[in-house]
């Protein structure tokens, strides 16, 4: 018999163990090299074989200005150049709308030129304000009803356009929507951005083709003034421009204001459907990974966006991640195009790696997630 007095420790008890604050990117340089290296190959090979297999030369891309597709449209640049064929084969269309901000225009322009992309503009304005008076929408009175409806006319006219020049030109139509957005249903549906002949992005979350396109710029592949304009990109306000604001100079809407911040959202994501955690488990590493931004390593992220989260934060940003991910956007998922899978546990895919029911309920998961507390010390 062995007797022994074992003294519990008093006050939080944390993990010493350091979990990484982004799971889908590696903190060593050169690991993360190597995985960004991997995932871009990996696109640009998907993309070559689907054009291979169609027999189709040529792809058509929105250009906005933003993360997503200038992502895209970098993945397609490559292609064209490994299948030997012209930069002028990608056609490029920005289409600015009623909010599109004067920088993310500008941008778009810069890069397509920059690369050599066949580029075009096509002003969707008056064919949206035509839909709004076709159906009746009140802005067609003058009212200033920037509603769902609203935003989505844009959205839908921009991914109609695309479909109908891929037909004219003989393309397909890449589609630029992401892991992240896909995940928290950030996409407008059917006719919109959620549908393409091809996503390329389907399965890379926002954090890492944030880093692909860094990675992008600081490597060879470009030219100095291309890479210039990658780098400025990065530095965009995340935003659906969909809604006009007092200024044409920067957007009205804030996208992580609204879904959460990308770098929360990802890490509850990768936890989810990687292995499957409970929300009381996921919140618990989330803080312990992210309550303090001096503590542990980061993946040459600039000190100035180093950002850290108290428990009540994490609580609210995995409820918005658990309700729009199993009640309201599973649909979405249950029909997405093809697209190349890029890591572990990087596919939505209903042909892929997850599967559930359109009409699935949230409950179980929130009814977990009451048992965290909503601030520090509770």
């Amino acid at each position: 018999r062995i007797t022994l007095e074992i003294d519990p420790m008093e006050g939080r008890l944390l993990l010493d163990r350091e979990y990484p604050r982004f799971p889908y990117i590696p903190a060593d340089p050169a690991k993360r090299d190597q995985r960004c290296y991997e995932a871009y190959n990996i696109q640009v090979h998907g993309l070559a074989q689907r054009l291979k297999s169609s027999g189709i030369d040529k792809v058509v891309i929105g250009v906005s200005g933003g993360l997503d597709s200038t992502h895209a449209l970098i993945v397609a640049v490559r292609t064209m150049d490994l299948l030997n064929l012209p930069r002028s084969h990608v056609l490029a269309y920005t289409m600015p709308g009623f909010a599109t901000s004067e920088k993310t225009h500008a941008n778009a322009l810069r890069l397509m030129k920059a690369l050599g992309v066949e580029a075009n503009e096509i002003d969707i304005r008056p064919s949206c304000t035509q839909m709004i008076k076709d159906i009746g929408h009140p802005c067609a009175e003058g009212k200033t009803v920037y509603d769902v409806t609203f935003e989505n006319i844009q959205a839908g006219e921009r991914t109609s356009h695309l479909f109908r020049i891929a037909n004219l030109r003989n393309a397909l139509v890449v589609g630029t929507g992401d892991l992240s957005e896909l995940a928290l249903g950030w996409c407008t549906y059917g006719v919109g951005d959620h549908m393409s002949h091809y996503n390329v992005n389907a399965s890379v979350p926002k954090t890492l083709i944030q880093y692909l396109i860094r990675w992008v710029a600081r490597s060879v592949q470009f030219s100095p003034d291309e890479s210039e304009i990658l780098l400025d990109i990065l530095e965009t306000e995340i935003s659906p421009e969909l809604i006009p604001g007092q200024t044409a100079s920067g957007p009205s809407q804030m996208t992580e204001s609204i879904v959460g911040p990308y770098e929360l959202q990802d890490f509850h994501n990768f936890y989810t459907t990687r292995f499957g955690y409970l929300p009381t488990k996921i919140a618990f590493m989330a803080y312990c990974a992210w309550r303090d931004r001096a503590k542990g390593r980061w993946p040459d992220v600039p000190e100035a966006k180093r950002r850290d989260y108290t428990i009540g934060e994490i609580r609210h940003w995995l409820e918005v991640y658990l309700y729009r991910f199993f009640k309201t956007s599973q649909f979405k998922r249950s029909c997405v195009p093809n697209g190349p899978k890029v890591g572990s546990g990087g596919s939505l895919s209903p042909r892929g790696d997850y599967r559930a029911p359109s009409d699935s309920e949230a409950t179980v998961w929130l009814d977990d997630l009451k048992d965290v507390p909503e601030r520090d010390g509770s």
